[in-house]
């Protein structure tokens, strides 16, 4: 993804692990849901967001104060410990990555094209300046913006959005993680508590820009039970 101004170290790593969760993430979606699904056929569109929700807690949380403990463990120098830290942070992109797609797939929104991936994505994580951003570019206000992604904003506008967008997810994905490392490098106990809430905070905000992007689940009808 083209942006603006020569990309430092820090850029690349960060857009690097965006688009690297999205190649990954992105041909077992349509299979992640429909295994949530095949464990209870009754289930509907808003059951199976919430178990997604679940999952996205359980996983960003529970590894952030795994990966939190074991930096800040006796004996773990601070090379190491950075190293545990920056394997989660790839844990962390690819489980919110799966959880983006998959809101997308129970909504019916087929994002074929990794720029729309990328704008979805970066978007959510950014919250309300996300949203905000998406708006302004493509001329366009309100809530539940996900679908205007397929059916009304043109690819030359996505670009556009996606210049907006990379650089301030740089700024604040990379800052903030960055902060959440070093934390981790201080006595056990604290580091895991510093992982594990941190995660906890932005697997929530994740969730909540979610459902501003997507709206209500949809109504289960003969398109949903079709797709099962």
């Amino acid at each position: 993804m083209a942006m603006d101004g020569p990309p430092g170290g820090a850029q690349r790593a960060v857009m690097k692990l965006v688009d690297q969760a999205l190649e990954l993430q992105a041909p077992v979606v349509h299979g992640h849901v429909a295994r949530i699904r095949s464990r209870n056929p009754e289930m509907d569109p808003a059951a199976v967001i919430k178990r997604l929700n679940m999952e996205l807690r359980t996983a960003t949380i529970s590894s952030g104060a795994a990966v939190g403990g074991s930096a800040a463990a006796p004996g773990v120098g601070t090379a190491a410990a950075l190293a545990l830290s920056a394997g989660e942070a790839i844990g962390f992109m690819n489980a919110t990555a799966l959880y983006v797609l998959a809101r997308a797939e129970v909504q019916g929104i087929s994002l074929r094209d990794i720029e729309r991936r990328r704008t979805l994505l970066m978007a959510i994580m950014l919250g309300d300046a996300g949203a905000k951003s998406v708006g302004q570019v493509a001329e366009r206000t309100g809530q539940h913006w996900a679908k205007g992604l397929v059916s009304s904003i043109p690819m030359s506008r996505i670009y556009k959005i996606n210049k907006v967008l990379g650089p301030n997810f740089v700024t604040k994905y990379g800052t903030t993680r960055g902060i959440m490392v070093l934390g981790r490098v201080i006595p056990f106990g604290v580091g895991a508590a510093i992982g594990g809430s941190a995660n906890a905070i932005f697997s929530h905000g994740v969730i909540k820009a979610s459902d501003k992007a997507f709206g209500p689940a949809p109504d289960s009808g003969s398109a949903w039970e079709e797709s099962a």
